[in-house]
């Protein structure tokens, strides 16, 4: 029987880079404009994709409406949402969920066969022992082989119900790392492996609310990485940002966590930092770590360039919120590029005042 086809996800659905995404959405905010599109993430995401053209239909579609009516109907944009956007995850879920209902009920009719098979057993062991406790037994020989028969049939039922019970075990333990991966696969950058924006965000948010005290962020931005990418392709720059998501992995310290920001800039979320001092002696140690990569030719080994990359840090404040502590990081990382790059520059101790 074949297979249906598998709608991508959304991660296989928007593999672009913060560059490439912006580009995107610079055509899509005046197609938006142009026809009076409320500007939310649902429209958003349609108009976005509608500029890929990487789906005439939908294309086709959005252009139908557009001509048809006066005003963009909400209901028409919720459909094609989940018609082409979250089709897959729609799906799946749909999947996953068909999965458990059919598990829920093997699991119901195998338990009303074992409770069906347990009240016959009842019924015959009572008959027998009726039967047995008779002064004359003129058939001895036929109610000792109705017992037999019935407690053979009794273990079969209990002995395929334990097997059906393990199975169903085994059953719900794929689900659930099925469940487990599409949870990791949502939170983890593709390419590199460490985190994404949107759960670096969350994390960082979380961490802020447990307490600000000895808590630091680094940000670090690998240095003309355009112009690498344009010299020896984005397949090297993806190697690049592949090495350097190793070596978070490796170096993090305890409690740390890592995500990939945005195109080549990468965020650390630092604990247990008593001073700014701990987070400098973190980024120098990163630092140094990605001056020493080598970018390699594989078939002849032969040395392309170095990578070198700059670095902003902070320590969180008590009056610091997720945007102040990113706006300071960030600043002090640009400042060490405006000092000469591949190096580690601190931030202001006072947080900018928020809006």
């Amino acid at each position: 029987m074949s297979q249906p086809p598998k709608h991508p996800s959304l991660l296989e659905l928007y593999p672009e880079e913060t560059r490439e995404a912006a580009d995107l959405l610079k055509q899509a905010v005046p197609l938006m404009v142009r026809h009076a599109i409320p500007p939310n993430p649902v429209h958003y995401a349609l108009w976005y994709t509608y500029s890929k053209g990487m789906m005439p239909d939908l294309n086709r579609r959005l252009d139908k409406i557009v001509s048809d009516f006066d005003v963009f109907p909400p209901e028409s944009a919720l459909k094609l949402f989940r018609d082409y956007i979250i089709r897959g995850e729609l799906e799946e879920a749909r999947t996953g969920q068909q999965q458990v209902i059919d598990l829920v009920d093997d699991i119901e009719g195998d338990v009303s066969r074992s409770v069906s098979g347990s009240h016959s057993y009842q019924t015959s062991l009572a008959a027998g022992l009726a039967a047995l406790h008779e002064p004359i037994i003129d058939d001895l020989p036929n109610v000792l082989s109705q017992l037999q028969q019935s407690t053979q049939i009794m273990q079969e039922q209990q002995e395929q119900f334990l097997y059906r019970l393990r199975a169903a075990q085994s059953e719900i333990q794929h689900l659930r790392n099925q469940l487990e991966r599409a949870q990791l696969a949502a939170t983890l950058d593709g390419l590199t492996q460490v985190f994404n924006r949107q759960a670096f965000t969350r994390l960082l948010e979380q961490s802020l609310n447990n307490g600000h005290q000895g808590l630091a962020l680094v940000m670090l931005d690998i240095d003309h990485f355009k112009q690498f990418n344009d010299q020896f392709g984005h397949p090297l720059g993806d190697r690049v940002l592949q090495h350097v998501g190793q070596l978070l992995r490796d170096l993090l310290p305890p409690r740390a966590m890592a995500a990939r920001y945005g195109g080549e800039e990468f965020c650390i979320i630092l604990r247990d930092c008593k001073d700014l001092e701990v987070a400098r002696n973190f980024a120098e140690q990163l630092r140094s770590k990605v001056q020493a990569l080598r970018v390699k030719v594989r078939r002849t080994d032969q040395v392309l360039d170095t990578i070198t990359a700059s670095f902003g840090m902070a320590l969180a404040e008590p009056c610091d919120t997720v945007e102040t502590l990113i706006t300071r990081a960030d600043d002090a990382l640009y400042q060490a590029k405006r000092n000469g790059r591949n190096q580690v520059h601190p931030a202001l101790k006072e947080p900018v005042p928020s809006a």
